[in-house]
């Protein structure tokens, strides 16, 4: 069985044996032989934070797997307006299949590295790999069921119950080893956090000056944040 194992694993390309995000992501349905072929058209990217990874309305050419970071997702109005609609952790794919242009704006709200695969490569592989299919398919409708929750925090909860959420959010999605983590560097700016919430900045700020005074949460700098008990923050989020 061990024998097995080495044989299997030694027909993994390296750079994909390595790689963080492979078994919980994309890549992790794919056999040997069909991750040498993606990993013959692939290219390992660093995106620092603020850079545009594609606009929405741009012909999709590529697709991506989120290896570190945290990716913005934002739609535009026809009037300019413009809304933040959702966050991509690692090891989430980025892109969506057979579409030509983008619906959104996927930016990097961190320092981001991703892994892009040509879009005919993939669109491809997803017709022939029913296993791929399938955890695209996971994949999205994790994400439908997270929007409906999020819809849920924006229609329904108060302004320290919306605050406490995005920090719960992160706290629990930042880390994809791990699943969660008790410190972490907030990966919007208070402006942005007041966009993706639906409130001011000065709400925000006031929101996470009590979570600190309540012993919530310890803030420091600004931007770290750590959470001494999760369950303290998921009960001041409104969770069950």
């Amino acid at each position: 069985m061990r024998e097995r194992e080495d044989i299997h694993n030694s027909a993994i390309p390296v750079v994909c044996r390595a790689c963080e995000a492979r078994h919980g992501g994309l890549c992790g349905v794919l056999s040997p032989e069909q991750l040498q072929e993606l990993n013959r058209h692939s290219s390992r990217k660093a995106v620092e934070a603020g850079r545009e990874i594609i606009a929405q309305g741009e012909e999709i050419t590529s697709y991506s797997n989120i290896l570190k970071g945290v990716v913005k997702l934002s739609k535009m109005m026809a009037d300019g307006r413009q809304q933040i609609v959702g966050l991509q952790f690692a090891p989430d794919f980025m892109g969506r299949p057979f579409l030509e242009e983008s619906a959104l704006t996927a930016e990097s709200a961190t320092d981001t590295e991703i892994c892009t695969f040509p879009k005919a490569v993939v669109d491809r592989m997803l017709t022939g790999t029913p296993k791929m299919e399938h955890r695209l398919h996971a994949q999205s409708l994790k994400e439908l069921d997270e929007a409906r929750e999020w819809m849920l925090t924006l229609g329904r909860k108060s302004a320290h119950e919306k605050v406490a959420s995005f920090l719960y959010l992160i706290a629990t999605h930042i880390d994809p080893e791990h699943g969660r983590r008790n410190a972490f560097e907030l990966p919007l700016s208070r402006a942005d956090i007041a966009d993706f919430l639906g409130l001011t900045i000065e709400t925000v700020s006031r929101q996470m000056t009590k979570l600190r005074k309540d012993g919530v949460i310890v803030i420091e700098n600004n931007r770290h944040v750590t959470v001494p008990h999760l369950d303290r923050l998921a009960w001041a989020a409104g969770n069950d």
